[in-house]
C-alpha cells in the first residue's frame, strides 16, 4: 500500500535523477571535438578529427542540392554502405566554423543520417564516414543564392 510519503519519495527521487542528467551535460557530450569544431579552416576541422586525409570512395553517397536557394536551410543527406561505420561528419569549405555536423553512429546501426546545414556562399561540402578500417569521404560543390551564415 502506497501513503502519501511513498509518493513523494518516489517523485522526489525521480526528480532528481532526471535533474542531475540536466546538471551534468559534460558527460553527455563527452565525445565531440571542440577543436574541430571551432577550426576557421576544413583543413584544421579535418585534422583534429582524423589522423590521415579520409580517401574519396564510391561507398558513400552525399546528397545535396545543386543550386541552395536560401543558404540558411541547405538539406544534406549522407548514407554508406561501408561496414562498422562510426562517425560520418559534414564539413563546409567556405564556411566559418567548416565543421557543420558530426554524428555518432552505434554499432549495427544503419549509416544514414539527414540534417539541414547552413551555408555562407557557394562552397564544396565533404561528407566524411568514419569506420574501423578508416576515414572515406564524397564531395559535392554546392552554390548558394542567398547567405545563411549572416549574409
Amino acid at each position: 500500500m502506497m501513503n502519501r510519503r511513498s509518493v513523494l519519495k518516489a517523485v522526489f527521487t525521480g526528480g532528481l535523477v532526471a535533474g542531475l542528467g540536466v546538471l551534468m551535460p559534460r558527460v553527455a557530450l563527452a565525445a565531440w571535438s571542440k577543436a574541430a569544431f571551432e577550426a576557421e579552416t576544413q583543413e584544421a576541422a579535418m585534422g583534429a578529427l582524423y589522423e590521415a586525409d579520409p580517401s574519396a570512395s564510391a561507398e558513400v553517397t552525399l546528397k545535396a542540392p545543386d543550386i541552395a536557394e536560401n543558404g540558411a536551410v541547405v538539406p544534406i543527406s549522407v548514407k554508406s554502405s561501408l561496414a562498422g561505420v562510426t562517425s560520418i561528419a559534414i564539413f563546409v569549405a567556405n564556411n566559418p566554423q567548416p565543421l557543420a555536423a558530426q554524428f555518432t553512429i552505434p554499432e549495427g546501426t544503419l549509416a544514414d543520417v539527414s540534417c539541414r546545414i547552413r551555408m555562407g556562399k557557394t562552397s564544396a561540402v565533404t561528407a566524411v564516414v568514419t569506420t574501423n578500417s578508416g576515414s572515406f569521404s564524397a564531395s559535392k560543390e554546392v552554390k548558394v543564392t542567398i547567405g545563411g551564415c549572416g549574409g
